[in-house]
């Protein structure tokens, strides 16, 4: 039979908010079931999952089916959106869809930390003010990923602010309260120009609206850093993305600039990042398979302990 303390548990976890998880994705075959396995391995499951696969050219949308066909208890949606291409309308695509009480929003190539939704869920559930929540990453195709995760988490918790300290939320690991996002759902930026951070856009508009945004260590998701792997002049458009964000919002400010840490950061990661992935190609290693394994590992020993004849 069961122990006690896992009746104790299941009893928390029926009282906490759901949290469904929201992935827009273009040309993803490569990684989409891998984040969609991290996504659903979790310990406490999502509310749904759900893809929305705008205009791609691969095979992503036929590989989720497939994975929505193998795995039918897991709940995961897929959604087409096919009216325009782009992040923003997909993104909102998403979210719009979405019916759980908390809306994560991931990319397509990221893995979520198996205690990613509790951990979420959590934040909302215990702070009712908290409206947007985002944490540190770490880049599981890359060395050093203890180091990495510390350095990153540093560096989002003090530079990654506005208006004289509120929190920025990252794009790739970030979720909002339902009724946030429907607060501000008519009013973010479309950026038909494709010249701004969508999350850092998403941000401006719940702390103009005066809503609490948090950052948690403990809300930890892996993504890789193909980023890097770009010409210093696609690199730094990109970099330039944050000023074109809040020139949209003159109303808003900030005193750290998290850009110039990333152009700190450049010549080092893009000098590993192609040694590093001929190093995990001859290894035959898949680093998105294998990022969160122990800590899966040892929930999967976690439970079988709460078993006893």
């Amino acid at each position: 039979m069961l122990r006690s303390g896992v009746y104790a548990r299941a009893r928390i976890l029926e009282n906490m908010l759901t949290v469904s998880i929201v992935i827009p994705a273009w040309n993803e075959e490569e990684r989409i079931t891998d984040c969609l396995l991290n996504a659903t391995r979790q310990t406490m499951p999502p509310h749904e999952v759900i893809v929305v696969d705008n205009r791609s050219t691969d095979r992503t949308a036929a590989v989720t089916e497939e994975f929505i066909a193998e795995h039918p208890d897991d709940n995961v949606r897929l959604l087409h959106q096919d009216d325009e291409q782009g992040l923003i309308p997909t993104r909102n695509c998403g979210l719009n869809h979405a019916t759980g009480d908390v809306l994560g929003r991931v990319d397509a190539d990221c893995m979520l930390k198996p205690d990613w939704a509790e951990v979420v869920s959590g934040i909302f559930t215990e702070d009712p003010e908290a409206m947007g929540a985002t944490g540190p990453v770490v880049y599981y195709d890359m060395p050093g990923k203890r180091i990495g995760l510390k350095g990153d988490n540093r560096i989002r918790q003090s530079t990654y602010r506005a208006d004289g300290g509120h929190y920025l939320l990252f794009g790739s690991n970030m979720a909002i309260r339902a009724s946030a996002w429907q607060s501000i759902a008519g009013e973010v930026c479309r950026d038909e120009s494709d010249v701004m951070h969508e999350d850092v856009d998403i941000s401006l508009h719940l702390l103009g609206k005066g809503y609490k945004t948090v950052y948690s260590p403990r809300m930890i998701a892996g993504m890789s850093a193909r980023r890097m792997d770009t010409s210093f002049s696609s690199f730094r458009s990109y970099m330039k993305r944050f000023k074109n964000t809040f020139d949209a919002h003159p109303q808003h400010w900030r005193t750290e600039k998290p850009e110039h840490t990333l152009y700190a950061l450049y010549p080092v990661l893009r000098t590993f990042y192609p040694v590093y992935q001929k190093y995990l190609d001859s290894m035959d290693i898949n680093p998105a398979e294998r990022v969160w394994m122990r800590e899966q590992i040892e929930i999967a020993r976690r439970d079988d302990g709460d078993l006893v004849d």
